[in-house]
């Protein structure tokens, strides 16, 4: 249109060709009749009234020739000689035909911008992709062998599952989107290029070439640095995850410094890989933009040489290129970002298939009815090693046999490969078939070696309580329900299931509390039933197992952790259950082995003793003899049989340490969290870490450099039109000029592209550690009711720390240098358009920026929204994906690998219905705001077109003017392709930030606490509890009221009761990690709320039911939390000795040395990380020893000796002892007792009694009662 409104009819040429001919005739001189110019705003026909006069380069060259070889002058005025109404444009202006294809092309790129379904389906795909990839990878990790997976960390996974597969899901829904879309765009300019003068396209592509070579060099360096950079994400995720995840025992330890040094290492690691990167992205940039920029310079300069020497017609050709060049340029310079995101996503897409593409195991075999469960398991010369110790063999040649429908108890000291024999019956690991393994011999059930029968099958006979039973974040109903899976009733309605689960409930004693929660069998037990006790915790697995009612029962310490009276119970449940039901059961507590059918003991990875429990007592110096006078308990009272039926019914409260948070943290909880805009958010971010100036300083003046190309390259492209004006050797001096101005251009554009490159990297990631540092510091610093809460487990943290700091360096790097430049280069482009013409720059920059901005600012709040949906759903999944990893042998033990991953996917394909509703309204706006750019571009060449029309706009100011609009729409288009990238930085700078201490806790930290400072004699602390009350804030009855307890220095006091009654609440208590309701609680004298926190824990030592040990050295986890000076040699070697594993320890290749690997948990047995734990405890020193139910997996001979060692430092004054204790006869030398119970259900727990063991025997109430259940008390 804008062509159409300066061009004459036919008729007006006509007229105006008879006029120049008239001229010509009374001219001395003959001109050429077809020689037309374009100066001073408008083609004119060429005359002779001046002296001043040029060759036209405007003239075809054969028309050149023609004029020539008729003896025609080509000289023309550069004067106007016509009206602008009767000027003529039989030869259109080269100029405006240029700017019509610059149009076209231009038009071809947002015709494709413009339909919203191009970057909706990108959308979508890669949220598919990302949904996919993590699928494949957590079923590639649950088909791997357990020898395997152990050697993955949570954090591993965490990390995989959450930043690796965000880098990919953005990677495509984002940048690959811009991509695909460039590189069209990319072969419209080129085919455009090529369609005009193959030659000069040809030589301005050797530049792309140079760009294709330098790519080639830098990105697989890019790609190799950032799968180390992905490594030590790994590690120190995995760190991360091992603290969160034990975030009690490194309270209690004190360790909070020295694990956060661990993980500092890791993320200074990073960083160091990470600024590796900077250097290699200064190169990228500097040959890409060079070459990009220089090829400006090689176009022209070969243009005009093409066009002089003829080769070329017209010099529109040239132009043509020329754009179609800067189209190239833009397009490459757009995706250099985009392109080093993907090249990201390819290295996170290497780790997935890493794992995917590994062997798996071979689950297929045999099953019913070519093969039966109720066949003899058989060991025949069975030598086994851990992969992780291959060096210490743990069973050696052993040969068991278990009878069908029979009960085999298995006993023997800790290590002795009782457990061991549990995880080859399981198949975690499996007996080599080759000679040269260290694992031999062959396990059978009946006639077939199991390895034959099919994996699932098999696992789906077989019910299993584990030593440390694992409950998933579900209610109590679903976790029973999971022991249904492989069964015939896996498909039966919930009804036909209630029944099922509620008669396995009652049969492991778990109704009585579940009927007193609140919401029943409804109840969320939250991550690993921490809502639960340890004793409510493992009755429910052992209703899990025996709810399928299988036809192997595998009992692992099933009742270790459950009260006296309620293992009365539930052991004559087990009694029941495993009647004409293989059996196997492994006990330190021989109460609950006396009635096995056959007891095999077990000594160095050998039976040494096999037969009932009665042949097994005659043998004179017997080990198993030896095992049952050690749990003796002397009674004062005669046993009386009947005694069971007088049981006071002490009521299980339904209460537990985790059942929820106290009401401070709930009310913190309630305080929404700030919800700063991104621009605050950010630049609250940059300003605390403005010691980095420097960085700053050299970011911004980079970026306002490299943005200053744009408007520079289209004030030169106007002075390259104005070279069309001479001739001859002036004109090739002119063409050599500017071409010399855009090759120094490309030069300073490469200098600073590469300063961006080095710079902003470098920034980004020192921003990153120090956030990631904080952000650690912050949630260690927490109170552990914090941690209670289910939005804060401990694989949605991983997931945060691994994610959040990630998003905020994608952001200051290179994420948002671009941004800035394109925010200088529109800067830029709107001056230099209003300086050379401010009406046409103003209609068209008002018309086109409000709507512009309208636009980015939905999508922006609309990707926020996004991101706030994505950040919830993906904490949720990998905190899902974790939890699964973490209990992998509880997960494969129940068959739950198809459950897992069918609620995996649900819970993925949640996430993408939701995604796929915000990424309709997301695409629809992102069109309209590239639509906006096109509508400018319109806009400008239209009404450009009528200022010149009318004379008011020279060509030059015009094309300056028309290229600022198309180059600052074209910055504000890759501008706002960075939304998604602004959003999810804001949100998770935001998480940040808000991680940090409140107010409330801050002015707390601020009261000066009073410092315990260690005398040189070793005492034992003495502490009182004064009319104590403590309950939770989600319960509206207290846990106990009116405790009142005293404990003297030196003294050993014990706490016993039922399971849930707030045994563990007392220890809980002490050390702090929560606050009464009420009363206070004294150490030395001293309200323990006036004393600083690291100091007293130092007092303090606690060995917890469930000893949590952590990836390193031996020797690192028993003096975790203590400096070197703390302790000697000598010191660490006694503790050891005391705890009884000294010897153990000592047998290792490498003793203390000795490495743990990345799951310590799975490296020892149950009893062997106990005693370590016991030795860590004794090394600190403390005057105050917490036990809560500190020796419940050892065996006894080792208990006794342990036992012992306690009490021996509790008589000499220089230790006081609290325990929580079922197992009686580890406190019948107690010097007082405290007996919990409850009289009536609804009402606080309190202490019904308290003495000496004989005190409480003579009493004959409770205790006595307690005591004289089973005939070998333990």
């Amino acid at each position: 249109m804008a062509l159409q409104q300066v061009r004459p009819t036919n008729k007006q040429c006509r007229k105006n060709k008879k006029r120049a001919k008239a001229k010509m005739m009374e001219s001395p001189r003959r001109l050429c009749r077809w020689a037309i110019i374009s100066y001073e705003g408008s083609p004119r026909i060429a005359c002779n009234a001046t002296d001043e006069t040029a060759e036209s380069p405007f003239l075809r060259n054969r028309e050149r020739s023609s004029c020539i070889n008729r003896g025609f002058d080509i000289s023309y005025c550069v004067r106007c000689a016509f009206t602008p109404d009767e000027h003529c444009v039989w030869e259109p202006c080269c100029a405006i035909q240029s700017v019509r294809q610059q149009v076209e092309v231009g038009t071809s790129k947002r015709t494709m911008d413009i339909y919203s379904p191009l970057q909706f389906c990108f959308r979508v795909t890669g949220l598919r992709v990302s949904a996919v990839i993590r699928l494949e990878y957590v079923q590639a990790l649950f088909s791997q062998p357990i020898s395997k997976v152990d050697q993955v960390s949570v954090g591993t996974v965490t990390n995989t599952i959450t930043t690796l597969s965000n880098t990919i899901q953005q990677s495509i829904s984002d940048k690959l989107a811009i991509l695909f879309q460039s590189l069209a765009l990319l072969l419209a300019a080129f085919i455009i290029a090529f369609k005009y003068s193959w030659a000069l396209t040809l030589v301005t592509s050797s530049a792309l070439l140079f760009v294709v070579v330098g790519c080639s060099v830098t990105l697989p360096f890019m790609t190799k640095i950032q799968q180390k950079i992905d490594k030590a994400d790994e590690k120190h995720s995995s760190i991360a995850a091992e603290v969160f995840g034990s975030i009690r025992t490194v309270v209690s330890l004190g360790a909070q410094e020295s694990l956060s040094k661990r993980y500092t290492t890791w993320v200074e690691e990073a960083r160091k890989r990470g600024n590796g990167l900077s250097l290699i992205f200064g190169i990228h940039f500097a040959l890409v933009f060079f070459a990009l920029y220089a090829s400006f310079s090689l176009a022209f300069w070969f243009g005009l040489k093409l066009y002089r020497e003829g080769h070329i017609g017209e010099i529109n050709t040239v132009i043509t290129v020329f754009f179609s060049v800067m189209i190239v340029v833009s397009v490459l310079g757009n995706i250099a970002s985009p392109l080093i995101i993907v090249s990201k996503a390819a290295s996170a897409a290497g780790s997935f298939f890493e794992l995917i593409d590994s062997e798996k195991v071979d689950s297929g075999g045999l099953r019913e009815p070519d093969a039966s469960a109720h066949v003899d398991i058989i060991f025949r010369d069975v030598r086994f090693t851990y992969p992780t110790r291959p060096d210490v063999p743990v069973l050696k040649g052993l040969d068991i046999r278990f009878q069908n429908g029979k009960t085999t108890a298995l006993v023997g000291p800790s290590g002795s490969g009782k457990s061991t024999i549990v995880a080859l019956i399981e198949r975690w690991y499996q007996l080599a078939m080759s000679p040269e393994d260290q694992n031999q011999g062959s396990i059978y059930a009946g006639p077939h070696d199991i390895n034959s029968l099919d994996l699932k099958w098999w696992r789906s006979q077989i019910g299993l309580v584990q030593q440390e039973p694992f409950l998933f974040n579900d209610t109590i109903f679903n976790n029973v329900a999971f022991g249904l899976i492989g069964t015939q009733w896996e498909k039966e309605p919930d009804s036909v299931k209630k029944e099922l689960i509620e008669k396995a409930c009652r049969e492991a004693f778990a109704e009585e509390f579940i009927q007193r929660l609140p919401e029943g069998y409804a109840t969320i037990v939250g991550q690993n039933g921490i809502k639960l006790s340890g004793g409510q915790r493992q009755r429910l697995a052992i209703a899990r197992s025996i709810v399928k009612e299988p036809k192997i029962l595998i009992l692992d310490e099933a009742t270790s952790a459950i009260d006296v009276r309620g293992e009365k119970i539930v052991q004559a449940a087990l009694d029941r259950v495993s009647r004409n039901r293989t059996t196997i059961m492994i006990a330190h507590r021989l109460s609950t082995i006396r009635r096995a059918d056959h007891i095999v003991v077990m000594k160095g990875g050998v039976n040494v003793e096999e037969g009932t429990h009665e042949e097994l007592l005659q043998r004179e110096g017997g080990v198993y003899r030896d095992l049952v006078n050690a749990q003796r308990l002397e009674l004062l009272a005669e046993e009386d049989s009947h005694t069971g039926n007088a049981v006071l019914e002490l009521q299980d409260e339904a209460q537990s340490p985790t059942m929820s948070v106290q009401e401070k943290v709930q009310d913190e909880d309630n305080t929404q969290d700030k919800n700063r805009g991104f621009i605050r958010t950010i630049g609250l971010v940059l300003y605390e870490q403005r010691a980095r100036w420097p960085l700053y300083v050299a970011v911004l003046i980079s970026t306002a450099g490299a943005g200053t190309a744009f408007p520079l390259q289209s004030w030169l492209f106007a002075k390259l039109i104005e070279v069309f004006r001479f001739t001859g050797q002036k004109l090739v001096d002119a063409a050599n000029f500017w071409a010399l101005m855009f090759f120094l251009l490309a030069l300073a554009v490469g200098v600073l592209y590469s300063t961006v490159g080095f710079t902003a990297n470098s920034l980004s990631v020192r921003i990153s550690e120090a956030c990631r540092k904080e952000y650690f510091q912050n949630i260690l610093a927490k109170p552990i009711p914090f941690h209670d809460l289910s939005e804060n487990a401990s694989g949605s943290i991983v997931s945060r720390l691994a994610t959040d700091p990630k998003q905020v360096q994608e952001l200051i790097g290179l994420n948002g240098a671009f941004p800035l430049i394109s925010t200088f280069s529109m800067i830029g482009c709107i001056a230099i358009a209003f300086s050379f013409g401010w009406k046409l720059s103003l209609v068209t920059v008002f018309a086109a920026l409000p709507c512009t901005f309208l636009a980015a600012f939905m999508r922006i709040r609309y990707e926020l929204q996004f991101e706030a949906m994505n950040a919830a759903v993906y904490a949720g999944s990998s905190q899902f994906a974790a939890e699964a990893i973490d209990a992998f042998r509880t997960v494969s033990s129940l068959t739950m690998e198809d459950a897992i991953l069918d609620r995996y996917t649900q819970l993925l394909r949640e996430q993408q219905k939701k995604a796929f509703r915000k990424a309709r309204y997301a695409t629809l706006i992102f069109a309209f705001s590239d639509s906006v750019e096109l509508c400018a571009m319109a806009l400008t060449f239209w009404y450009g077109g009528q200022l010149l029309a009318s004379r008011e706009y020279q060509p030059t100011s015009f094309f300056v003017i028309f290229m600022a609009i198309i180059q600052g729409g074209q910055s504000a288009g890759q501008f706002f392709s960075f939304a998604s990238n602004f959003a999810q930085a804001a949100a998770s700078a935001n998480r940040i930030l808000n991680s940090r201490p409140q107010s409330d806790e801050l002015g707390a930290a601020s009261i000066e606490k009073q410092q315990l400072v260690r005398s040189g004699d070793l005492t034992g602390a003495t502490v009182e509890f004064h009319d104590v009350s403590f309950r939770y804030a989600s319960q509206d009855v207290p846990l106990f009221t009116g405790l009142n307890v005293s404990i003297q220095s030196g003294q050993f006091v014990a706490f016993v009761g039922p399971s849930g009654c707030g045994k563990t609440t007392v220890i809980s208590l002490l050390e702090r990690f929560y606050s009464p309701s009420q009363g206070t609680i004294t150490f030395n004298g001293e309200d323990i709320r006036t004393l600083e926190m690291t100091s007293y824990r130092r007092e303090l030592s606690l060995v917890a039911q469930e000893p949590r040990l952590f990836e390193g050295s031996i020797r690192e986890n028993i003096t975790l939390g203590l400096d070197q000076s703390e302790f000697t040699e000598e010191e660490l070697i006694q503790a050891c000795k005391d705890a009884e594993i000294h010897d153990f320890i000592t047998s290792l290749p490498e003793g203390y040395a000795t490495e743990l690997g990345i799951k310590a948990q799975t490296s020892l047995s149950g009893g062997q990380r106990q005693r370590l734990c016991i030795a860590r405890a004794l090394l600190r020193k403390p005057s105050l020893l917490l036990l809560d139910e500190a020796t419940s997996s050892l065996d006894s001979q080792s208990e006794k000796v342990v036992q012992g060692a306690m009490e021996r430092l509790a008589q000499k004054r220089s230790l006081t002892i609290v325990a929580v204790a079922h197992r009686l006869a580890t406190i019948q030398k107690a010097d007082t007792i405290y007996v919990f119970g409850t009289a009536h259900a609804g009402q606080a727990s309190r202490i019904v009694e308290q003495g000496t063991h004989q005190e409480l025997l003579r009493a004959k109430g409770t205790y006595w009662q307690m005591v004289s259940s089973p005939r070998f008390l333990t």
